[in-house]
């Protein structure tokens, strides 16, 4: 055998303990997601996972492939953030709720701790169409909007361990919520009329409110579509006055208790 035969099959051994370490590895996070539920534990933890990160870094500190390191170590954490969402979820997350209730803010902080897609349903239609939400309705109506709404949840369906962002008045129409329910769960994220409006009073692309961002009408527009927002979910969360982290652990929570 030449040298580079040897270190061909090197690099070969290489590969082999590699693929053995990654396998432990994922079965070790099956490991802990397990022991988390057994015992009661808050499944998202991310002082857990700045202390891992401060120890890897520690560790290559003054290495020669430190970059290419730690370009694959983002992958492997990546890849062990959707093993943890596919032990929890085996469906999609469907956020509903009134405008600036705090479904973009969830969404995408569920996509960091767990890499799940998210498919904030206002953006993609607002992409496809080529036009923003408000032209949409000035331009089609908002029956033509809502349309594109069922269409979108039923392409969703085919999908699991997606976020899905839904606008506000989508889970006012019945064929919406039918369509979430058929592969998702639909959490409903509220806040007090007071709470929205100062989440909402800066915003320019709300047609709904149409020239009335006031407490008042929130109160009234919220009231009137209460009975429905309850009636599509199947957990509801208060985000008045909580951290995004205490609002995803109790979304998981309920989650879990839900199934």
């Amino acid at each position: 055998m030449n040298d580079l035969e040897m270190y061909r099959e090197q690099l070969a051994m290489c590969d082999d303990r590699i693929i053995d370490a990654l396998e432990e590895r994922n079965s070790i996070i099956e490991k802990i997601m397990a022991y988390k539920e057994r015992y009661g534990l808050t499944i998202l933890q991310p002082g857990q996972e700045e202390k891992q990160e401060r120890r890897r870094q520690e560790r290559l500190k003054g290495n020669q492939y430190q970059r290419e390191i730690e370009d694959v170590f983002l992958r492997i954490i990546k890849n062990s953030k959707r093993i943890q969402a596919r032990h929890l979820f085996d469906y999609n997350i469907v956020l509903i709720g009134f405008m600036g209730a705090g479904k973009t803010t969830i969404s995408d902080y569920l996509s960091t701790m767990f890499a799940m897609e998210v498919v904030e349903m206002d953006q993609v239609i607002s992409e496809r169409e080529g036009m923003s939400i408000p032209d949409i309705f000035a331009t089609y109506g908002e029956e033509y909007f809502r349309n594109k709404e069922t269409q979108l949840l039923m392409e969703m369906q085919g999908h699991k361990n997606v976020v899905i962002s839904c606008g506000g008045g989508a889970a006012l129409r019945k064929e919406n919520v039918a369509e979430m329910k058929k592969n998702g769960r639909v959490v409903l994220l509220t806040a007090s009329p007071e709470t929205i409006y100062e989440r909402v009073k800066d915003s320019t692309d709300r047609p709904v409110l149409n020239g009335n961002n006031n407490v008042g009408y929130i109160t009234d527009l919220m009231e009137k579509r209460r009975e429905k927002y309850e009636a599509a979910a199947d957990v509801v969360i208060r985000t008045d006055g909580k951290t995004v982290l205490q609002i995803c652990e109790e979304l998981i929570t309920k989650l879990t208790e839900e199934a």
